[in-house]
């Protein structure tokens, strides 16, 4: 009985291990060839020699091409994300700084999330330098250094204010009025 059992094994074994050969048609005469025939057994045209016809590469097949989608598929996700990002950049750091001007102080606050303050005497401040380019001067923006002799950091840099002659004017008068 043990011999019986082994050899349906072995047969079971080689029943399965067979490769299945795919049907391809001749493209001489459109019937039915295996990819493992050399020749069609219609028409005798010789199917082994047609390598693209079994859909798989051959060992010595060269590559002629690697083809990808071109980045201008992709044009108006660049777009859309450089539209979106960059004002979102300036409306953080915009709201990161503010400049206030009382009568008797000035304030800056520094912050989105984390914040500091810092308060300043008119009559300590020593200078107040403007830096415009030609663009800014154009658009009336500017920076604005406050020099201070109160701080140990010596001057305040501001960047991107509107009117900086003016924030400087109502600034050196808050001094004079001090």
């Amino acid at each position: 009985m043990l011999g019986i059992e082994v050899d349906l094994a072995v047969a079971f074994w080689d029943v399965h291990s067979h490769q299945t050969m795919a049907l391809i048609a001749c493209p001489e005469c459109g019937k039915q060839v295996s990819t493992a025939a050399k020749a069609c057994p219609a028409c005798g045209f010789p199917v082994a020699e047609q390598g693209g016809l079994t859909g798989k590469a051959l060992a010595g097949d060269e590559l002629l091409a690697e083809v990808r989608p071109s980045w201008w598929n992709y044009f108006w996700h660049w777009v859309f994300f450089f539209l979106i990002v960059p004002p979102l950049v300036a409306w953080y750091r915009r709201a990161s700084i503010v400049l206030r001007v009382f009568s008797g102080r000035i304030t800056i606050e520094r912050g989105v999330f984390s914040k500091c303050y810092q308060d300043y005497l008119p009559r300590d401040i020593r200078s107040i330098d403007i830096d415009q380019s030609l663009l800014a001067r154009m658009a009336n923006i500017g920076d604005i250094t406050i020099s201070t002799a109160a701080t140990t950091e010596a001057s305040e840099k501001i960047e991107g204010i509107p009117d900086p002659k003016a924030i400087r004017e109502l600034i050196l008068r808050q001094r004079g009025n001090a």
